[in-house]
């Protein structure tokens, strides 16, 4: 006879799941659109589990900061984003943007992003003063930025040692004028089995406030 399995709150993937549920019974913060920010220092796991999410969430669109800043606008690019972006999704329209070739160093063909239920917006920034006000979630990678740089480093190579070097100043300066963890709603923190979602600063009492999920033989929440 087979094993029965885990509990259904200790399988892995117990914390992606309840977090997708989480957001999909938010209101709508973009016209028709839950806009989630996934913020976090470069390194620290943001694309992957972003990915993650988006699977939860049945195929969410995820909008990779990455693809929207360049090498001359590494954090200077809020404004483009609202125009091309953010104020049509917030018209019920399908956004346009020209995402980033970083090895050609140029902007591409233009990309259709049309409104869905949840869209999430990853990267460096994601939870900048300019975008809070349209999203209905924003989540923080909860790594130091020592550790996360260094696994960005050891991740992108030798090739990349120079981008790094002006990049973590950069990244510095951002966060220095316009940080991002403070206004986290959830803290997520990787873990041996997964994830660890974690009430933030900016959570608020409420029928969602308890949110501690861990994916493991350890799930609580």
């Amino acid at each position: 006879m087979p094993s029965p399995g885990p509990p259904p709150d200790q399988s892995p993937g117990t914390a992606i799941h309840a977090l997708s549920s989480r957001l999909r019974r938010l209101p709508p913060s973009c016209g028709p659109v839950r806009l989630v920010g996934v913020d976090g220092h470069a390194g620290s796991g943001k694309s992957t589990f972003a990915g993650r999410l988006a699977a939860a969430l049945d195929g969410a669109p995820v909008l990779h900061l990455d693809d929207v800043a360049s090498h001359e606008e590494l954090f200077a690019w809020d404004r483009r984003l609202l125009a091309e972006v953010v104020e049509p999704l917030a018209r019920g329209r399908t956004a346009h943007y020209a995402p980033y070739d970083w090895r050609a160093q140029d902007f591409g063909p233009a990309r259709a992003l049309p409104p869905a239920p949840v869209i999430l917006v990853e990267g460096v920034g994601a939870g900048r003063r300019a975008l809070r006000p349209f999203l209905a979630q924003l989540l923080w990678m909860e790594l130091p930025r020592e550790e996360a740089w260094t696994r960005g480093r050891s991740r992108d190579g030798e090739e990349q040692r120079e981008f790094w070097a002006g990049w973590v100043e950069a990244e510095r300066r951002h966060f220095a004028a316009d940080p991002s963890r403070p206004y986290a709603d959830l803290l997520v923190r990787q873990v041996e089995q997964g994830y660890e979602v974690l009430p933030g600063r900016n959570d608020t009492a409420g029928p969602h406030r308890s949110v501690t999920h861990r994916d493991g033989p350890s799930a609580v929440c």
